[in-house]
């Protein structure tokens, strides 16, 4: 893919995607029922927290799912089905083992020490879960994927780019988030985490982020010139969901998807530019969200004791979380062998280490 195919404002949504989820993390840790989904959680809890916090839950895993098809149609541009099955085995099943194994274990053992119990070895993918999905669904998809790609100027690809270049072609994509929220009715809507609805909803997210990405320009100007209109309406719906209207499944879905198209319009009238800031988060990114809740789980077991109000305790475990998961990226940027094990290429040498070579 060349600099000028690069979409740069993809790049910045999954990297805004990781930091609004190490955020709504660290939220967790203040509200009473953290405890209940495995958090360490303060006794100064912060209620009011949770209203922008309820905003997100909705949309910030799918948009990661969609970001994730999004990112295979760039993959295949250079790749066929063995080599991407390769590459997706090394960027997404090593850290998963890794994680399973090594990472989650560690940040039990910090949870199972702040609340007194018998420590134990607890192997277990946590919040990780997302890696096995992806893979499965790259397994699943791709002959899907690899016909398409190879297809582009057939007439289910042409009908494909007709479809999505008009806001009305988005009504097949919610259509079928609704049938899924229907046939599985997910309680709650938002528990994604290794069920059926988090594996369903994230199969049709993927598959259509790979199809808007393959779209192109006509996707990205149509989502681009509606973007206020998407974002009107997930308002609406969102103050309607605190102000304790029942509100269905469908709505949901709806508000969950006019959230994510804003998202995309608004990135791509803004944020698709190059810059060395994106540069350094994008490849930060993934070793961040794999190492971040070890992390938050000692910036909680350090803080939470200190006799200080909620929202001091919420700004330092959130600058303690981001500034040991940065501060872990850069050792773990500089050691091959850790990039390997993180799911990153292999550092390529400086160019005064080749001169000197040469």
């Amino acid at each position: 893919m060349t600099l000028a195919e690069r979409r740069y404002d993809i790049d910045w949504i999954r990297v805004i995607a990781i930091g609004l989820l190490l955020l709504y993390h660290v939220a967790i840790g203040f509200q009473s029922w953290g405890t209940m989904i495995g958090f360490i959680t303060t006794e100064k809890t912060w209620e009011s927290l949770w209203i922008p916090m309820a905003m997100l839950n909705v949309w910030r895993i799918p948009l990661l799912f969609f970001v994730s098809g999004m990112g295979v149609y760039f993959s295949l541009r250079n790749r066929n089905w063995s080599e991407l099955m390769a590459e997706r085995g090394k960027r997404i099943l090593i850290p998963l083992i890794v994680g399973t194994f090594l990472i989650v274990p560690l940040h039990m053992y910090v949870w199972q020490y702040y609340y007194k119990m018998e420590l134990s070895y607890f192997p277990s993918p946590g919040h990780l879960w997302f890696l096995g999905n992806i893979f499965v669904y790259v397994f699943i998809l791709s002959p899907v994927f690899l016909y398409l790609q190879r297809n582009q100027h057939g007439k289910v690809v042409q009908g494909m780019r007709k479809l999505l270049s008009t806001p009305l072609g988005l009504l097949p994509v919610v259509s079928v988030f609704i049938a899924e929220v229907i046939l599985v009715d997910p309680k709650p809507y938002e528990l994604y985490a290794m069920t059926w609805h988090g594996f369903f909803l994230g199969l049709g997210a993927f598959f259509f982020g790979f199809c808007f990405a393959l779209s192109g320009t006509s996707f990205w100007q149509m989502i681009g010139n509606w973007k206020v209109l998407f974002l009107v309406i997930a308002t609406v719906l969102f103050i309607l969901r605190i102000s304790q209207f029942t509100v269905s499944g469908y709505l949901l879905v709806l508000e969950s998807d006019c959230w994510i198209f804003s998202v995309f319009g608004f990135a791509s009238s803004y944020l698709n530019h190059p810059s060395k800031t994106l540069s350094y988060l994008s490849q930060a990114a993934y070793p961040v969200y794999i190492v971040h809740m070890a992390v938050l789980y000692t910036g909680s077991l350090l803080i939470f004791p200190l006799n200080i109000s909620a929202p001091i305790q919420f700004m330092l475990v959130l600058l303690f979380t981001f500034g040991g998961c940065f501060a872990l990226y850069e050792l773990i940027r500089r050691v091959n062998m850790l990039r390997f094990l993180f799911g990153m290429s292999k550092r390529e040498p400086s160019r005064k280490t080749v001169s000197q070579v040469v």
